[in-house]
């Protein structure tokens, strides 16, 4: 499996749901894939100290958690504390943030967004002391209204530079940013910065499923230029995991093993 570079390559929980932890991390080892980012439910489901051995002793890495975030309808920072003290037990630097979109009646972006660093002010330096980084993810703008206000890698830099690098950076996920032709110019500044936290490849395909959140397309069934991405947060001076991360009902539904196979394939084929 020399060819996709299992030394970047890493399998998000979400792209595989269908299979248990033991499950991933058992076919990543046979794939020779080296990283899986995790999500926090069936991390929990599991037991936070026994997926931790679990992934430890299957020779892997933990390179992202999933997620903290949703600061903009009564933030609870207590359980965002919890995701921070997970991930560290976990071994991985970085705590995916989902922001949040509008409290409910709301229509002020800005002020949205001002609640997000008002969270992150208080969060950043508990995870800083635990050796945790916040990225900030940007979600495409349809998801603005109810899951993240957060849009554009732009704003997310713009919170983002409020804080230290080695506190709060950023994710750059295709999915999201692909459409935006400032973002190329924000990878690069985020990277000159030292805050590319996080690098997820998906593909967009349409039409998109109703309810839009499971329409991620698999690695070259559609319209993003994953090659190029790579590139561009390489040249930034990115040369951490890449993250393959997919929510799609079709591929949920066919055999977990044969879909993570088809992934490591796909990656070779469209991100190298």
């Amino acid at each position: 499996m020399s060819a996709a570079d299992p030394t970047r390559l890493s399998i998000n929980q979400m792209t595989v749901r269908q299979l248990s932890l033991p499950e991933l991390t058992g076919a990543c080892a046979r794939l020779g894939v080296t990283g899986v980012g995790l999500w926090r439910e069936p991390v929990r489901l599991y037991g936070v100290e026994a997926a931790a051995k679990l992934v430890r002793d299957a020779g892997l890495a933990v390179t992202t958690l999933c997620r903290g975030g949703f600061f903009t309808t009564a933030p609870d920072l207590d359980d965002n504390r919890a995701a921070i003290d997970e991930a560290a037990a976990l071994g991985t630097d970085t705590l995916v943030l989902v922001s949040g979109g509008l409290p409910p009646g709301g229509r002020d972006l800005g002020a949205a967004r001002e609640r997000i660093a008002d969270a992150l002010a208080e969060l950043a330096p508990y995870a800083a002391e635990r050796g945790v980084r916040l990225a900030i993810e940007p979600l495409h703008p349809m998801y603005a209204a109810d899951r993240c206000a957060v849009s554009t890698l732009d704003q997310a830099l713009a919170l983002a530079e409020r804080f230290p690098a080695s506190q709060v950076g950023v994710v750059v996920d295709t999915y999201h940013v692909w459409w935006d032709d400032r973002a190329p110019a924000a990878v690069a500044r985020a990277g000159a910065q030292g805050r590319l936290h996080s690098f997820q490849v998906a593909d967009w395909t349409t039409p998109l499923p109703e309810g839009v959140l499971n329409g991620r397309g698999q690695l070259g069934d559609g319209c993003v230029d994953l090659r190029s991405w790579r590139e561009r947060v390489d040249a930034a001076g990115y040369a951490g995991p890449v993250e393959v991360e997919l929510f799609n009902d079709a591929l949920w539904a066919r055999d977990g093993a044969e879909v993570l196979e088809e992934t490591v394939r796909r990656y070779a084929e469209h991100v190298l």
